[in-house]
This record gives structure tokens, C-alpha cells and sequence, in this order.
């Protein structure tokens, strides 16, 4: 009987482990949603999310933190405030996972998708500034860790530009589909904050003539339109024998943004070019979620007026965007 009585005590204490860490489990499971934070760490049960990418002429694919670290280096200046950085990280963690299936397809390293400076071209820039330039980079990085933006559950397409004419674009005047988390909002921007605020080009007449296909005359500069958006860009520009959308002749005279004013010199034959923001406007504007930051404004603040609606979740290793790339 004795024997017995050992031998069930033996089997109690051996299984007291299994459940008391199931119930510790559990009691995390069951937070009501309005207790349990929204980019909760990870529990006993789960492990940190692990992707790598395939970077354009990376010759190794690259953890995801890493290439995070190399976008918000690549992307802002790096003066900019830590909270500004932050929200950087996340738009960029985002938009990569969203841009590659999660790690499955490879990304470019220009402004065709993000801008990515390795290692070794940080240290040649910053040179002896490089440890300190480092260490804030990796700090707003690391405090973000596996932080993403979702959408009624999915990656949200993070778009951001340089700068804000004073207010975002929308994507349906961009592209023509209307995205409700990227919506026009209102960005603080002026010359004080960003150095790109406001800007000229000049072209002579022939260059015009050659960028456009045209064969512009003074009478015809008398004839141009430019139609605008609510939001202050050119929608379309209209004149003689002439029609173009904003976004094209933007891209064709290679200006910085749609919102732009044209002048015509006659005596000089000269075309000037009055430019207000740098991008395509979408999104959060970088020099605005500066001007937040200098204002107070945490990450979170910042990417949520920007991306209205959003939430922020971090991913762990059971859910489907993260997925381990060889």
C-alpha cells in the first residue's frame, strides 16, 4: 500500500510542471482584448518571428531586422528624431513583408520599392560617426522589433514619401483605387521643417517640347490649365491639342511632386517650374512624422494619423506573414 501511495505522489509532482505551465498559458489566452496589449511579446509557447530577404544584389539573404536597419538608414536622414525613425521601421517592416509575400519574392533596393544601405556603405558615409549613428538607428529598430501595420487583419500597403505639400494624397487620385487607410490627411510641413518643401526647375522651350512630345508655343502656354485635386496636386493638365495627367507629366519633366505651378518666359523661350512637396504624396510623409516627433508625437501617434484606421501587431512565428525564407 505504501509502494502505492509512492508511487502516485512520484507521478503527481512529475506532471506539476506540465500543468502549471498550462495554465499560465492559458490564463494569457483568455485576456479580454481591451487588457491584452496589441503587440504583446511572445509567449512561453511561441517563438520570435525569423524571415530572411532576398535583397537585390545581396549576395546572402537578409534577416528582416537587418534589412529594416538598412531601409531606415537608406530612407531618412539621420538627424531625424528617434520617434520619427521608429515609425520609419514600422512602415518599412510593412511594407517589405507586404511587397515580397512575406520573404518568398525578392526586393530592389531603390525608390522602386525602399531604399536599403548596408553595413558597410553605413560605415563608409557616417565614417567616424558611424558607432553613434548606429546605435540610435538600431535602438528605434530593435524597440519596434516585429511591429507591422494591419488592416482589417492584413499588411497594409505602407506607402510613404519624402514630402507633404501640407496635405497627403490619396490613393485613389493616385492610382484610381480607393484605399481607406490611405486617405488625405493633414502633414506639418513647411521650409523650416523640410529642406524639400518648395523647389524650381527650368527647361528651355525645346527641352519641353522634347520631354513631352509637343511642340509648345507662347499661345499655347496662354491656353494651359492646370485642373486640382482637393488636395492642392494637378490632376490634369489641359491646353491646345494638349491633355496629360499630373502624375505623368510629373514623371515625363521629372519633377518632385504633382503639385505644381508653370510659368513661359517668351523673350527667353524658357519654361519655369514651381514645384511644393517631393514624392508622390502618399501615405505618411517622412519631414511630417519629423515634425510630429519634434511636436511630442509618439511612433504609434504618428503612423496611426497617416494611416487612418490601422492597428499595429506584432508578428510571431505562427502567423502567416511569417513565413522562413531559405
Amino acid at each position: 500500500m505504501k509502494k502505492l501511495i509512492t508511487l502516485g505522489l512520484i507521478i503527481i509532482l512529475f506532471c506539476m510542471p506540465i500543468m502549471l505551465k498550462k495554465t499560465q498559458g492559458t490564463s494569457v489566452d483568455k485576456l479580454p482584448p481591451a487588457t491584452a496589449p496589441e503587440d504583446a511579446q511572445a509567449t512561453e509557447e511561441g517563438a520570435a518571428c525569423q524571415i530572411f530577404l532576398t535583397v537585390e544584389a545581396e549576395p546572402e539573404p537578409v534577416p528582416l531586422e537587418e534589412y529594416v536597419i538598412g531601409v531606415v538608414s537608406g530612407e531618412m536622414p539621420i538627424g531625424f528624431s528617434k520617434e520619427a525613425l521608429k515609425a520609419q521601421a514600422i512602415a518599412a517592416r510593412t511594407y517589405a513583408l507586404r511587397i515580397t509575400s512575406g520573404g518568398k519574392e525578392p526586393i530592389r533596393r531603390d525608390t522602386s520599392h525602399q531604399v536599403y544601405k548596408p553595413e558597410a556603405e553605413r560605415k563608409k558615409e557616417w565614417d567616424k560617426d558611424y558607432p553613434e549613428n548606429e546605435r540610435k538607428v538600431r535602438e528605434a529598430v530593435t524597440e519596434t522589433e516585429g511591429k507591422v501595420l494591419v488592416h482589417e487583419g492584413e499588411l497594409i500597403s505602407a506607402m510613404f514619401h519624402s514630402t507633404s505639400n501640407g496635405r497627403t494624397e490619396t490613393a485613389k487620385n493616385y492610382g484610381g483605387t480607393d484605399i481607406p487607410y490611405l486617405r488625405s490627411v493633414e502633414s506639418p510641413e513647411d521650409a523650416d521643417v523640410s529642406p524639400r518643401f518648395e523647389d524650381s526647375e527650368t527647361f528651355t522651350l525645346s527641352q519641353w517640347n522634347k520631354r513631352l512630345d509637343g511642340d509648345w508655343n507662347a499661345a499655347q502656354f496662354g491656353t494651359l490649365r492646370l485642373k486640382r485635386n482637393e488636395t492642392g496636386r494637378v490632376q490634369q493638365a489641359e491646353a491646345n491639342d494638349f491633355t496629360m495627367e499630373g502624375r505623368e507629366m510629373r514623371e515625363k519633366l521629372g519633377l518632385r511632386s504633382t503639385d505644381f505651378d508653370i510659368a513661359y518666359d517668351p523673350a527667353k523661350k524658357i519654361v519655369h517650374v514651381f514645384t511644393k512637396g517631393y514624392g508622390h504624396g502618399v501615405g505618411m510623409s517622412q519631414y511630417g512624422a519629423e515634425a510630429y516627433a519634434r511636436e511630442g508625437w509618439p511612433a504609434e501617434k504618428i503612423l496611426f494619423h497617416y494611416y487612418e484606421g490601422t492597428t499595429i501587431k506584432k508578428l510571431e512565428a505562427d502567423d502567416s506573414e511569417c513565413l522562413k525564407s531559405p
